[in-house]
C-alpha cells in the first residue's frame, strides 16, 4: 500500500528549448509535471511508496501523463479518466536578469471538472500513513476545493499527518479568495509549508525587515511569521524555504523549521539554475521523506534544502538525484567535481 498520497493536477509543460523566448520557438519540449505529482515522484524516488490522485482525460494524452507516472514508479491506481483536456502550461526561462514567464492553459482541465463523488478516500488512505497537497489544487475551482476539504477530513478520520505548501498562484485567485478558502483546510494540517511570500499573499502575515527581490531575508522576521502561523492555526511544524533571487540565474537558498517550540535555520546554498520549476516540490518531498524517516528535526531541515538544492540543477519538473547525492551535499560536498 502507498505510505504517501498526494492530491493534485498533473500537467502537461511545454517550453522552448533551452532559454529561447516564446517569440523565437520552432518546437516545444515536452514535460508532465505539477505541484503534487512532483511530489510523488520525488518520494518514488527515495524508495517510498506513493500515489498521485488526480482527474485526467481518457485520451492519449492524459495517458501519456499515468505512463510518465508510472515510469518513476509512482502509484497510479487513482489517476481517474474524466473531463475533456489536460491542463497546459507553457513555460519560459529566463536568463539573468530577464524572469521566466509561465502561461497558463488549464481552463476546463479534467481534475477543475472533478467531484466530490469521483473519489473513494476511504479506500485511497488504507495503508497510508500521510497525505499532501498544494494551494494550488483547491484554486482550481470551488467544486475542487470541496474535494480537497473531504480528503482532509477522511485522511484525519483515517490517522494520517496532513502537510500543505500554500503555493499561492496569482494567476489562479486572488489573495482574498485564497485567504478564505485557505483556512478551512488548515485545522486539519500538521505540517505547513511556504515559501518566502505565501503567507503574506494567502494570510497576510509578512516577515518583517524582508525585501525577496533583493535577496535580503530576516532570519528574526520568519521567526515571526512561523510563530504566528503556529498561533494561528496549531500546526505542529512550520517550514518556510528562503531564496533570495539575486537574478533569474543565480538565488540564494535555504529554509527554516519551527518544530517543538524551537527554530532551525538551514545552511544556505549560492544556487545556479538550470531549472528552477520543481525546486518547492522536491523541499516539500525531501522534507516529508525526512520526516517519515524520524530525523531529528535540524537533519530533516538540511535533507530537504540539499534535495531541493540540488532540483534547482535539473531539467524538467521532476527531481532526479539519489539519496547519496543529497547526503554528499548534506555532508559538505558542494564542489560540483566529476565523479569518475
Amino acid at each position: 500500500m502507498s505510505k504517501v498520497v498526494c492530491f493534485g493536477e498533473i500537467m502537461l509543460r511545454l517550453a522552448p528549448p533551452g532559454y529561447l523566448r516564446f517569440e523565437q520557438a520552432a518546437a516545444l519540449e515536452v514535460v508532465y509535471g505539477g505541484g503534487e505529482a512532483n511530489v510523488c515522484v520525488a518520494l518514488a524516488n527515495f524508495g517510498v511508496d506513493s500515489a498521485l490522485v488526480t482527474r485526467v482525460p481518457e485520451n492519449p494524452i492524459g495517458q501519456s501523463a499515468v505512463n510518465e507516472m508510472r515510469r518513476y514508479g509512482v502509484d497510479t491506481r487513482w489517476m481517474l479518466r474524466g473531463g475533456d483536456r489536460l491542463g497546459i502550461y507553457f513555460l519560459e526561462k529566463g536568463a539573468s536578469q530577464r524572469p521566466s514567464k509561465v502561461v497558463y492553459d488549464r481552463k476546463l482541465s479534467s481534475i477543475s471538472t472533478a467531484r466530490t463523488t469521483d473519489f473513494d478516500w476511504p479506500a485511497i488512505f488504507a495503508g497510508a500513513e500521510w497525505f499532501h497537497f498544494t494551494g494550488i489544487t483547491p484554486a482550481l475551482g470551488e467544486n475542487v476545493a470541496d474535494c480537497v476539504l473531504e480528503a482532509c477530513k477522511a485522511a484525519k478520520q483515517a490517522g494520517l499527518t496532513v502537510s500543505c505548501d500554500l503555493n499561492f498562484r496569482k494567476n489562479l485567485w486572488s489573495s482574498e479568495q485564497a485567504g478564505k478558502a485557505m483556512a478551512q483546510f488548515m485545522p486539519y494540517v500538521d505540517v505547513c509549508i511556504a515559501n518566502e511570500e505565501d503567507t503574506e499573499k494567502v494570510f497576510g502575515i509578512k516577515a518583517p525587515n524582508t525585501d525577496v527581490t533583493s535577496a535580503s531575508l530576516s532570519h528574526d522576521g520568519y521567526k515571526e511569521v512561523a510563530r504566528q502561523l503556529k498561533e494561528r492555526f496549531g500546526f505542529k511544524a512550520v517550514a518556510i524555504t528562503l531564496r533570495g533571487s539575486i537574478s533569474a540565474s543565480d538565488n540564494t537558498w535555504a529554509a527554516m523549521l519551527f518544530s517543538e517550540g524551537s527554530y532551525y535555520f538551514s545552511r544556505e546554498y549560492p544556487v545556479h539554475i538550470v531549472d528552477r520549476v520543481g525546486g518547492g516540490d522536491s523541499f516539500a518531498g525531501g522534507l516529508i521523506y525526512a520526516m517519515l524517516n524520524e530525523m531529528q528535526p535540524q537533519q530533516a531541515l538540511e535533507f530537504a534544502v540539499a534535495n531541493s538544492c540540488l532540483k534547482h540543477t535539473v531539467e524538467g519538473d521532476h527531481n532526479h538525484v539519489s539519496l547519496a547525492e543529497v547526503k554528499a551535499l548534506m555532508a559538505g560536498d558542494g564542489s560540483g567535481r566529476v565523479q569518475r
